[in-house]
Formats: C-alpha cells, structure tokens, sequence
C-alpha cells in the first residue's frame, strides 16, 4: 500500500470537484458533463441566497441558463431522485436505482392503499394531458409546508416507483411530473436492473471517481446506503482486488482511503477561489471535511437565530486548497444586489489582501451566476 499525506489528500479531493478557475459562462452541455462527473448533484428550495444546485453547478461551469435543468430533464438526459438526497443524476444510471423504486414513499408509507383509485385517476390524467403539477389537481392538505393534498402524495408515490418522472420544474420550482416512457430512452427503460453486488460495487466505483479519494464510510454517504461498511466492503474488496481502485494509508494514521487505481498523489496545489453551496458534495462527508480539509461544516438553516454562531445561509470560502472562511450572504433581488452580511475567518488563517481580492472575486462569480447585478456589503 501506498501512504498519502493529508495535503495531497485534500487536494485530490477538491481537484475531483471541478471548479472553475475563473468567471465563465456554462453552456448546457457542461451542465449535463457536470452533473455526471459528479454523479449527482443535491438538490434543496432554500432561496436565500440561490437553489443549492445552481450555486453548486455554476462554481463549476460559471452563469447558465435557468432553464438549462429543467430542459435537460424534458430532454430524458437526466432524472431527479433518491441519492445522497434528493439530487439530478445522468439518465445512464436509472438502471441502478431500479431496485429502490417502490410505491410506497419513503415518509409517508403506502399512499397509494390510503387513496384507493387515485393514482389510476393522476396516470390517466397525465396520459391525457401531458406533463402536470400538483396544482393542476383538485383537493388540498390540511395546512403546512408537508401536509400535501392527496393528489400531491400520489404524485410522489409514482415518481418515487419510477412511473412517473420529473419533466422540469415550472413557477416557483414546482416539479412538472410526466410518464416515464414519454421522456426517458427506451434503451434505459428496458435496461435490466442489476443485481445488488453489482450495484454496489458500480455505485462504490461511481463515487469515488466522483469525489477522487473517500472512504468506505464515505462511500456509504455518498449515496445514503444501507447497511454501512459491511454492505460496501465485499464491493470496494473487488474493485481493489481488480485494480480498478487502489487502496491508500494516510499518513494521520486514521482510516484507509479509496482512490482511482494509480492516482497522482503529488498533484498541484488548486488555484480556485470559490463560494460553496452549503450542500456542496465536497462537504458531503463531514467527519473527512473535519479530517482532510480542517474544516468544521455547520448548516444553520434549521436553527434558530439566537442558536446561529455563523448565520442562516453561510457559504463556505474555498481558496486554493483550504476553507478559509464562511459567507453570510443574502440575494435582495429586487434591488439586483448580493448582500454580504458577514465573512468569519477561519481560525489560523491570516487575512490579506490576496484572501480579500480572492474573496471579491469570488462573489463577482456567485453573482454572475444568480443572476444579480451588484455586491452590496
């Protein structure tokens, strides 16, 4: 076994990522190589400051389109369902998500049985009419952002079985839901699912090419699996055993890491100045971000104010190959403005005017990428 340092570590982990060096405009092809590089893409409706995947997309590609998504989902070069989180992922892996597909949500149980008919009524309806939303349905919940109508549950129930998919979000990201044999190829509808084994050890390869260095743990959170390490380990076993990846000590002395078989483990030092979408996948893994990158990751949404150390929508600051501060930050869009409300500094990094010109340019980017004319401080 070959030892990696925790410096090589770190910058093979964020060389992995993709991020732009410089403020550019993605084209919607980019976007698609993007999200397949990465494997997926988590998705979130918090809009304080952007859509998670927008301000994690543009980090890697620059401003794009917003109808870029929802055109590439219409188009079946991609589909929106369960991995890390809910996320986009290439339409080439549906086959490997086969096995998850079931009627019964994975929140709310068999609503399918709890509304008997409906889902025969939503399918007919959506055979006849083409693509539709929740609204485009009668009846309504009981009140509160997750009590949905019971047109809105059977929706999700089908989309979460695969019968429906995703065909683009309208106003207000409101999911479009569409038969997946009119938007999806047919070459993947009737690609046969694998079988368990060799789901994993496709899934296992998958993230690790994504993420360039994890480990087992990280795998398994890569893709929210059950079963821990001990469901992944006969698969990450094959792939070593196959040299399709290679497994490394780390200098630290804490747990092994997988990486692509004969990876650089001297690569150079990254140039990137970028503000992270809290639900970035470098960050997915906390306990390696802590580990690897020094960096203690807080989402603060869920709090409340007087519990926030942070803010309520802090960006991480990436430079070169450090987290060297997080952004509170807020999009006024009525005034066209990205408001910076704060920026901590991470402990041991020394402010400069180098960090703040990074910084400065970092924020052009973000705002270039929402779409916002001005920084406001």
């Amino acid at each position: 076994m070959r030892t990696v340092s925790i410096a090589a570590l770190r910058r093979i982990a964020i060389a992995s990522q993709g991020y732009a060096h410089r403020t550019r405009r993605g084209t919607r092809r980019e976007v698609e190589d993007t999200i397949r590089a990465l494997s997926c893409v988590q998705l979130d409706s918090i809009t304080a400051v952007e859509r998670s995947h927008r301000i994690a997309l543009g980090s890697r590609v620059g401003a794009y389109s917003r109808e870029t998504v929802s055109r590439l989902l219409r188009e079946g070069r991609i589909f929106e369902y369960w991995a890390h989180e809910a996320c986009l992922i290439p339409v080439e892996e549906w086959p490997l998500f086969r096995l998850r597909m079931t009627r019964h949500h994975p929140w709310r149980g068999d609503v399918i049985a709890q509304h008997p008919g409906l889902a025969e009524e939503v399918l007919a309806s959506i055979r006849e009419r083409g693509p539709l939303t929740s609204r485009d349905f009668d009846g309504k919940g009981g009140g509160g952002m997750w009590d949905w109508k019971p047109a809105k549950l059977v929706l999700e129930a089908l989309w979460n079985s695969g019968e429906l998919v995703i065909a683009g979000r309208v106003s207000g990201f409101q999911r479009s839901y569409d038969l997946a044999e009119r938007v999806l190829p047919q070459a993947v509808l009737v690609a046969p699912a694998p079988d368990e084994p060799t789901r994993d050890r496709e899934l296992a390869f998958r993230a690790v090419r994504a993420r360039g260095a994890l480990t087992e743990s990280g795998i398994v959170e890569h893709w929210r699996m059950a079963g821990g390490t001990a469901r992944i380990r006969p698969s990450t076993d094959a792939l070593v055993g196959d040299g399709v990846l290679e497994l490394l000590r780390v200098e630290d002395g804490g747990a092994d890491v997988l990486v692509l078989a004969g990876a650089d483990l001297n690569p150079p030092r990254p140039s990137t100045a970028v503000l992270l979408s809290p639900f970035d996948n470098l960050l997915w893994d906390r306990p390696f971000a802590r580990r690897v990158l020094g960096f203690d990751h807080l989402i603060e949404v869920y709090k409340r104010a007087h519990e926030r150390q942070y803010g309520y929508y802090v960006l991480p600051f990436l430079w070169r190959d450090r987290i060297v501060g997080r952004a509170d930050l807020k999009s006024e869009r009525t005034e066209g403005a990205l408001v910076v409300k704060a920026l901590h500094i991470e402990p041991g990094v020394r402010r400069s005017a180098a960090l703040d010109d990074a910084f400065e340019r970092a924020l052009d980017r973000l705002r270039r990428t929402i779409g916002l004319e001005r920084v406001r401080r």
